[in-house]
C-alpha cells in the first residue's frame, strides 16, 4: 500500500441477496426436492421467507410448509444440498457487483465475506459467480460453531482483516448481526427479505451497488475516489468485461 494512502477500514459482505441473486436457484432446488417427493412446487415469494439462517432452518421451514416427511430429515437435507449445488452453476451477481468489488480492492479496501451458507455449496457458488479470489477472509456457515445472527462469525471476519469496519447485507438477520457486533450496517434493498425496509435497522440503504463507495466513505470517514472517477472505472471495467466474453 502506498505511504500517502490513508488506511482503509474493511468491508464484510453477506452473500445471498447481497452480492448474488441466489433466490431463483434456492427456490428451484427446493421445488425439485418437493417434486422428488411427489409434492407441488411453492412460489418463489414463499421460499424467500425460509432463507437467511442456514440450510437446516431452511429445511425446517420447508418441511413445516409442506408434506415432506421430517423422519427423512437427513436424507432430505443431503438431497437439497445436492440439488442446490447443481442450481448454483447458474448463479448471477447483482448488477455492478463485480466492478464495485474490483474498484474497492484496487483502492486498498480489505474485503471479507460472512455467510450462513455451508462450505460445500459456498465453494460452488463462488466459483460460478467469479468470487473465488476476491476476499481476504471467508466465513461460511460451518466455519464456527455458531452462525449469524450470532455476532461471532462477523467478529471473526473483521479480526482476520485486522480491524472493525462496515457490514453490508440485505436481511433482518444481517441487521441483527451487525447490531450485536457493534458495527455499522449498510442495507442492500434489492435482496431477499420478507419484511418492510422500515423494520430493518440500518445506517444506510441503497439499491445500486455503485452507491456503496460513497456510503462506505460516509460511515467510515475514509474518502474513496471521486464519484466521477468511480463511474469511469465501472464503465471501463464493464466494457472490458463485455469485450472479453
Amino acid at each position: 500500500m502506498r505511504a500517502d494512502r490513508p488506511a482503509r477500514a474493511p468491508i464484510v459482505f453477506d452473500l445471498d441477496g447481497t452480492l448474488i441473486d441466489s433466490l431463483p436457484g434456492i427456490a428451484a432446488a427446493a421445488n425439485a426436492l418437493l417434486a422428488d417427493n411427489g409434492l407441488a412446487a411453492l412460489p418463489v415469494e414463499q421460499v424467500a421467507g425460509f432463507v437467511g439462517l442456514g440450510e437446516r432452518v431452511f429445511l425446517d421451514r420447508l418441511i413445516a410448509a409442506t408434506a415432506l416427511d421430517p423422519r427423512a430429515y437427513d436424507d432430505l437435507l443431503a438431497r437439497f444440498l445436492e440439488l442446490y449445488i447443481v442450481q448454483s452453476r447458474n448463479t448471477a451477481l447483482f448488477p455492478h457487483v463485480a466492478d464495485v468489488l474490483e474498484a474497492l480492492g484496487a483502492d486498498g479496501v480489505p474485503l471479507g465475506l460472512c455467510t450462513n451458507k455451508p462450505s460445500g455449496p459456498l465453494r460452488a457458488v463462488m466459483e460460478a459467480a467469479g468470487l473465488a479470489d476476491i476476499f481476504g477472509v471467508v466465513v461460511a456457515g460451518d466455519t464456527l460453531a455458531v452462525r449469524k445472527p450470532d455476532p461471532e462469525p462477523l467478529r471473526h471476519a473483521f479480526a482476520a482483516l485486522g480491524e472493525s469496519g462496515l457490514f453490508v447485507g440485505d436481511s433482518p438477520v444481517d441487521a441483527e448481526t451487525a447490531e450485536r457486533a457493534g458495527v455499522p450496517f449498510a442495507l442492500f434493498t434489492e435482496g431477499i427479505r420478507d419484511v418492510p425496509l422500515a423494520q430493518i435497522p440500518h445506517a444506510a440503504a441503497f439499491a445500486d451497488m455503485r452507491d456503496l463507495p460513497d456510503i462506505y466513505a460516509a460511515l467510515t470517514g475514509v474518502c474513496p475516489r471521486s464519484r466521477a472517477q468511480q463511474r469511469r472505472r465501472f464503465s471501463q471495467s464493464s466494457a472490458l468485461r463485455s469485450f472479453s466474453r
